[in-house]
């Protein structure tokens, strides 16, 4: 037998949960005095703990409305049946938190970290005095994040099953592995979201938008799909042109193409790859390919580091997770181009000397490069005008003479030494 009780709550001061806090960070930091923070059944409403080192604190059933956690770190964190109704999450690290049960109607989690976070469905109870179980009220059930916005947030691994997520906001999420069975992600944007072998079985997602989405081993068993927007979804079969349209193998193409290029043009000839998907090459590592026509291409998570690509016409391909560490690309055209979550470290993208008197800069403006490694990468003079590296790693990169004054950096690394037009920009940790 179940009864239902209602909780009262501890309502904290912004003092005390400060307090609370600074005493868990001392913990966490092997100081004296330290305690770990339990605010489990409290109510921190509209409180700010941005910021903090939360890592493991416990909020059991705690209410959280419109409360701001903004940048704060709380991997492994229990926000079990929790109540975070318009919470502010943006860039919060979130790794392997328990949220579920959990309330996340309306919050931000723009740029959150989730990956293996546990949002399945909660219930609150205990024994009473006679054995019997009694069920905690607090709204708990399935986790919800209705017109919650996670763009750009990590929920790789995430465990998802049955939550409710009518009309929030995934936009260029990574969501690989995810655990998203018996979901309801009815009118979701999913646009650009990274779900490569998610479980989607039994999902409700009428009308969401899955523009650019990436559904590669995708399990699909039962899911409903009525008006769902797949335009330019990257799936299993291919996009656009596939292999089998060429006149010849693309291993002669390419092979053909680098005789040209190390010959001067006396052998061999250039190899025009436009709209081609060339997924299933899986590698073209350290291949000399400088001047290839590849724009529109489909080359997700290919293996590309070392590659030769000098001068190249790149524009508006897909290189999302691609690995072109070390590749040399002075003067690419990569206008358009999808980065996300590409890894460029070390790559040259400076300019391409094409005479004694005239350097080609390499282009990389509208890119779309969020969570793109470019550590290291050499970025002179590169021309990144309305380039989103949005959560992008600029460590140790040279952006000397470059055009990025105007590109999105929301929550990137930036490089320790700026360039007198992004002075004025915080550095990010």
């Amino acid at each position: 037998m179940t009864t239902t009780q209602r909780i009262s709550f501890t309502k904290l001061t912004q003092k005390q949960a400060a307090a609370a806090a600074a005493r868990h960070e001392m913990l966490y930091a092997g100081r004296v005095g330290g305690a770990r923070a339990v605010f489990a059944f409290c109510d921190l409403s509209g409180l700010d703990l941005s910021g903090r080192n939360l890592a493991d604190a416990d909020f059991t059933g705690a209410i959280l409305e419109e409360a701001n956690l903004a940048g704060a770190r709380l991997e492994t964190t229990s926000f079990f049946g929790a109540d975070m109704r318009r919470a502010n999450l943006e860039g919060a690290c979130l790794r392997r938190a328990d949220l579920r049960g959990a309330s996340l109607r309306g919050a931000n989690l723009i740029g959150a970290d989730l990956y293996e976070a546990d949002l399945r469905e909660g219930t609150i109870a205990e024994k009473d005095r006679f054995g019997e179980l009694r069920v905690l009220q607090h709204d708990v059930g399935p986790s919800e994040l209705p017109s919650a916005l996670l763009n750009s947030a990590n929920l790789e691994r995430a465990k998802m099953t049955g939550v409710m997520a009518v009309q929030a906001d995934f936009s260029d999420a990574i969501m690989r592995n995810c655990r998203l069975s018996r979901a309801n992600l009815r009118q979701a944007k999913l646009n650009g979201a990274n779900l490569e072998n998610a479980d989607l079985s039994g999902c409700n997602m009428t009308g969401a938008e899955m523009n650019g989405a990436i559904l590669i081993g995708v399990k699909m068993t039962r899911t409903v799909l009525d008006g769902v927007d797949l335009s330019n979804a990257l799936t299993d079969a291919p996009l656009g042109r596939d292999l089998a349209s060429l006149p010849v193998p693309i291993t002669e193409l390419l092979e053909a193409h680098s005789r040209w290029v190390d010959s001067d043009g006396r052998e061999g000839k250039p190899a025009d790859l436009s709209g081609l998907d060339i997924r299933s090459l899986k590698s073209l590592a350290h291949r000399s390919l400088t001047a290839l026509i590849a724009p529109g291409a489909i080359m997700y998570g290919l293996d590309l580091q070392g590659v030769l690509l000098q001068g190249s016409n790149l524009q508006g391909a897909d290189l999302r997770g691609a690995h072109l560490a070390g590749a040399d690309l002075r003067g690419a055209n990569l206008s358009g181009a999808k980065l996300n979550n590409a890894d460029l470290r070390d790559a040259k993208l400076g300019p391409l000397l094409i005479s004694d008197a005239r350097l080609l800069p390499a282009r990389l403006d509208g890119v779309h490069a969020r969570y793109a490694d470019l550590r290291g990468v050499d970025l002179r003079r590169a021309k990144l005008s309305e380039a989103d590296l949005s959560y992008s790693n600029l460590t140790d990169c040279d952006v000397r003479d470059s055009d990025i004054g105007n590109a999105v950096l929301t929550g990137a690394k930036l490089p320790a030494l700026l360039p007198d037009n992004l002075s004025h920009l915080p550095l990010v940790g």
